[in-house]
């Protein structure tokens, strides 16, 4: 088990089968159930992309998409922001920023052990201390539907 959180720890991409041919060629016979079963106690899954992993909560407000065939031209038209995860050994940071679509510049960021709606607002707050944008795109994930969000962005 000390083998295999090592190895994730290195290459969270691995599957079972890449983990199990990875032990065979430290030495150890193991089966792939076996491999697959230790990885699930653990608590380990391999990273990859998932399909729909936004859910917008349903009691959140759905905004339109205002960014088909619009020409991203200057600086401050067009902010947007997301949550990505930052594996470290003791378990998952949550990375929140706001990023300006013209200059690809981040304008703030935030991080937070839990992914909810104040990494979000944290970025958010830090930067309307120096501008407004015109258009401030998201996703539809509960965070940045919410209330609390939306709520700073209308105001």
């Amino acid at each position: 088990m000390r083998l295999l959180d090592e190895q994730y720890t290195r290459t969270p991409f691995y599957g079972v089968r890449r983990m199990t041919a990875w032990l065979r060629t430290q030495g150890y016979r193991v089966h792939h159930k076996r491999v697959s079963r230790l990885l699930h106690t653990m608590g380990l899954e391999t990273i990859y992309s998932k399909p729909r992993l936004t859910q917008p909560s349903p009691a959140h407000r759905v905004s339109p998409y205002l960014l088909r065939g619009v020409p991203i031209t200057r600086v401050n038209q067009v902010w947007s922001t997301d949550i990505t995860y930052i594996r470290l050994r003791s378990g998952l940071v949550y990375l929140g920023a706001v990023r300006d679509w013209f200059s690809r510049y981040v304008l703030s960021w935030a991080l937070s052990i839990t992914m909810d709606v104040g990494c979000c607002l944290e970025a958010l707050e830090e930067a309307l201390h120096v501008t407004k944008p015109d258009i401030f795109h998201t996703d539809q994930g509960a965070q940045c539907t919410s209330l609390d969000f939306t709520g700073r962005l209308e105001a």
